[in-house]
């Protein structure tokens, strides 16, 4: 009898019954009972879905069905993350423009998600390569720079030559070996897309301050409702490290080098300085005699990944600069050397090295032959000959110190540099300021024009949005050394907002994760065009339950907590998380594989 029943044909006609009376639409004004309930939208850079979207769909979409059965006011939207790198590669790699393929691919996707009867409101559906969308991301971007938190700097940043654009330290994943790796068992910084390995270029780059709320992100964490293992991945990430900072003279000249410690109590055994290869005061502090060698070593540094620096096994190179600090507590002049094992990346990219207290500088005083002094131990009296000893204890050799616990010598020891003006307490994290811009076509334009006279000048919200040009050739070799925007003189060439005479847009577009990490308040808000967010649907935020890959801990899920903080203290929201709960779906493989688009191993639900 079931060969009787053509299922195909009914599901049509109940899916077009649903979306004829929008019985998957919320009632916006009716908050009693109100539910949003939300799944993490998909990317359209193939022209499939896989059985993995499903996977992370269906039970969403079950447990949806089950609170409205029971009377909730449920809201579960759905979208399509559709600006970024995949889709524009995929749009290079047959040949047609970004916006179409990715329209094309939307269509497939949207029918193939409708097909398969899921409760989604397709009557907020959000598109973010959309200029309805990306006007509000435009008008994003303009409100973190009218308050301080968008800004432009010329940085050492990471670079994918495959992908010919900066990718943010987030996007920077470690890798095994390659075969041509000359130590065997060592890793590679590679780009996330791509696995290419990533080098270091100096460039003029956009970037958000997230380390502005990195206390605030981190505290808190604990409140939220969140997987264990996620928390901890936002809480390393974050890497909140409290101790000093102290400032030394450079011997015979005017110089400061700043400095940061988590150990201040173990001041009087620094006997040297060493400054990062990328570190500014490098040039300037180098003599004559040693400029050419510092010069080679700072090339051979930049091709280095940070985990080739830091391998423990590694031998500890470096070059001596010629110039001395003076350690402020007994006057002893510390010779200055430059090494890769310091990252510019962590603190100010230079250390006070004590030998007797870290291992990383007991090497390399062992190596290059510098005094090694200890002055704390278990017990506080002197240690074998030879031995590091790196946990806290009693000062010794330290003058005044000598018989305090460390927690009280580090109490004092910043107490003096305070009144002494030359430093502090202060508490260092590892997250960086968030690198927004990208040298690519498919992404939200940056909403800045620079003028000769003015600097960098916000396009005013009335002309916003600042659409792609589309007379842009498609290529996989631009990008080297320009902007695909910057080829486009329509686009290029604007008046100044303030002074109206000839200026230049920015050429470069914002990551999609920028996109990203707001989606979620614009859902409500899908087919208000006046404004980003109403107040009236706010009330529906934040979300209840979130649904996504716990490969998103410390890009996306740390974005939207950012950018949610930041809209609340600008005023516009009353809340500082995006999301209540949060659950990841876990992953289904192929061939022992996660399913990935880039990867050419997807099973399409059809």
């Amino acid at each position: 009898m079931d060969q009787d029943i053509n299922y195909i044909e009914i599901e049509k006609k109940w899916q077009s019954k649903w979306a004829e009376s929008h019985s998957h639409s919320p009632n916006f004004t009716n908050l009693e009972d109100k539910f949003y309930c939300l799944t993490m939208f998909s990317y359209p850079s193939g022209d499939k879905l896989h059985v993995g979207h499903w996977y992370n769909y269906g039970p969403v979409d079950t447990y949806a069905r089950y609170k409205k059965m029971n009377g909730a006011n449920v809201f579960q939207p759905q979208g399509f993350d559709s600006f970024g790198l995949p889709a524009e590669n995929y749009a290079i790699k047959h040949g047609i423009p970004p916006a179409k393929s990715t329209n094309l691919n939307i269509s497939k996707m949207k029918s193939q998600l409708q097909q398969i009867g899921a409760m989604f409101d397709w009557s907020n559906e959000l598109n973010t390569s959309d200029p309805k969308y990306y006007r509000w991301t435009q008008w994003l971007f303009l409100q973190l720079y009218k308050n301080g938190l968008a800004y432009q700097k010329t940085a050492p940043v990471n670079w994918c030559p495959s992908c010919k654009t900066v990718l943010a330290n987030e996007q920077v994943k470690n890798y095994p070996s390659k075969k041509d790796k000359p130590a065997p068992g060592l890793s590679y910084n590679g780009c996330d897309r791509c696995k290419t390995e990533v080098v270091k270029r100096d460039l003029k780059q956009w970037f958000f301050r997230i380390t502005d709320y990195a206390e605030e992100l981190l505290a808190n964490l604990d409140d939220l409702n969140w997987p264990t293992k996620t928390k901890h991945m936002q809480k390393n990430w974050i890497g909140k490290s409290v101790g000093a900072e102290i400032e030394f003279s450079v011997k015979d000249t005017d110089s400061k080098i700043s400095v940061f410690t988590t150990r201040p109590d173990t001041i009087y055994g620094a006997t040297y300085i060493v400054l990062a290869p990328e570190h500014p005061s490098v040039k300037e502090l180098a003599t004559s005699q040693n400029s050419a060698n510092i010069d080679a070593y700072i090339l051979e540094a930049r091709n280095k990944s940070e985990i080739e620096r830091l391998a423990a096994d590694k031998e500890k190179t470096g070059v001596f600069t010629g110039a001395y600090a003076i350690n402020p507590f007994n006057d002893e002049e510390m010779p200055i050397w430059i090494s890769d094992y310091v990252l510019i990346s962590y603190g100010s990219g230079a250390i006070m090295a004590v030998p007797a207290g870290d291992e990383r500088d007991f090497e390399f005083a062992k190596k290059f032959k510098l005094p090694i002094i200890t002055v704390v131990s278990e017990d506080g009296q002197p240690n074998e000959s030879g031995i590091c000893y790196s946990d806290h204890g009693i000062c010794l050799n330290s003058e005044n110190l000598n018989g305090l616990t460390s927690e009280d010598a580090k109490v004092l020891i910043c107490d003096e540099l305070k009144s002494r003006d030359i430093g502090g307490a202060k508490t260092q994290f590892r997250l960086h300021d968030w690198l927004i811009s990208r040298q690519r076509y498919w992404g939200a334009p940056i909403p800045i024009i620079h003028c000769d006279d003015c600097g960098a000048v916000a396009v005013h919200d009335g002309d916003l949005p600042v659409q792609l040009p589309t007379d842009i050739e498609f290529s996989s070799t631009y990008g080297e050394d320009i902007s695909p925007l910057a080829t486009s003189e329509s686009f290029l060439n604007a008046d100044c907002p303030n002074c109206n005479k000839p200026a230049k847009r920015d050429p470069d577009t914002m990551d999609t994760f920028v996109c990203s990490s707001w989606y979620y308040l614009r859902y409500p808000n899908a087919n208000i065009d006046t404004e980003a967010f109403d107040g009236s649907r706010l009330n529906w935020l934040p979300v209840d339950l979130y649904v996504g890959g716990a490969e998103h801990a410390t890009m996306h899920l740390l974005y939207a907590r950012f950018i949610t903080k930041a809209l609340r203290d600008f005023g516009f929201l009353d809340f500082g998380e995006p999301f209540k709960r949060l659950i990841h779906q876990g992953t289904i493989t192929k061939d022992g594989a996660k399913m990935s688009k880039s990867k050419g191993n997807t099973v399409s639900p059809d």
